[in-house]
């Protein structure tokens, strides 16, 4: 049996897409036979994670109409960005999204956006900064600061060990937070492996911007409420029914504030996206479908 996880097997091609701070690195899959422009669904990926985190949907979304584009933030993996740790907080990555929703947007389709995690505070800034999306997808995010448990636990640790000694260091910290945690399904030496390199080959300054967000991310929950509102824009809020960053009873409240669609993701923790694709996929692609078709 096949465990979906960032390995998974897809048709989406490596490319990169213009950034501000230059290459964005992508995985792209077409929407199936598609010839003419399609609407596409721009994933975004959490603290830690990469456009790798999508390979289990890539595929299905493609086939569902979509062309599929999952990118690295600047300054993780393998997009490139600046030493300067204020050029990864919320508002500034959101600036760069919604930059690239501008020009996929002009390719001629209406563009989707899907935020995972930390990955939702920068899509929640891109749309407040007037990127032009024809819908939103919050996806185990919150609405503001990531709350106490052990995932803020190893932000506060994990900062002065990356400053003090390094980002080998913090990776081996890293490490045995995790131990703390049950065995996941499917995680094999070759995934370890993989989040061990992609970890190393982030920028430090993104990861430390990254961190101090999770931190003291203000609610803007109203003002995106507002913009939602304003500008006609769908947005689901989604989440794993065991998620264990934010509690699924305060991304049911950002739901209802945001007058916004709600679904729980069984057999899922933080990460529907590996952990339970198929089910995930039974809500994402019906709704998105229904928002353009409005």
């Amino acid at each position: 049996m096949n465990i979906p996880s960032q390995l998974t097997p897809h048709g989406a091609d490596r490319v990169d897409l213009h950034g501000r701070y230059g290459p964005v690195a992508a995985l792209r899959r077409r929407a199936a036979n598609s010839t003419e422009p399609r609407p596409a669904a721009l994933l975004i990926p959490g603290y830690t994670g990469s456009k790798e985190d999508f390979a289990p949907l890539m595929d299905s979304i493609a086939a569902g109409g979509f062309d599929a584009i999952a990118i690295d933030l600047p300054g993780q993996y393998e997009s490139g960005g600046p030493d300067d740790e204020a050029a990864y907080v919320p508002s500034a990555l959101g600036s760069v999204v919604a930059e690239l929703v501008g020009k996929l947007a002009a390719e001629g389709g209406p563009v989707v956006v899907l935020g995972h995690s930390f990955g939702g505070l920068v899509a929640r800034a891109a749309v407040l900064s007037g990127a032009p999306v024809a819908g939103l997808t919050l996806m185990c995010s919150g609405p503001s600061e990531l709350p106490d448990g052990l995932r803020r636990q190893a932000l506060d640790f994990g900062e002065p060990t990356m400053r003090q000694h390094g980002i080998a260091a913090a990776q081996k910290l890293r490490e045995q937070f995790e131990a703390l945690n049950p065995p996941r399904p499917g995680h094999t030496p070759a995934l370890a492996a993989f989040m061990r390199e992609r970890f190393l080959r982030s920028r430090p300054a993104a990861l430390l911007g990254k961190a101090r967000a999770l931190r003291n991310e203000p609610d803007l929950v109203s003002s995106l409420a507002r913009v939602l509102h304003t500008s006609g824009i769908p947005c689901l809020v989604c989440c794993g029914e065991f998620d264990d960053a934010w509690p699924v009873s305060t991304q049911r409240d950002m739901a209802d504030r945001l007058d916004a669609d709600f679904a729980v993701i069984p057999a899922a923790r933080h990460s529907p996206n590996t952990e339970n694709p198929e089910e995930l996929l039974s809500t994402l692609l019906p709704t998105w479908r229904s928002w353009l078709a409005a």
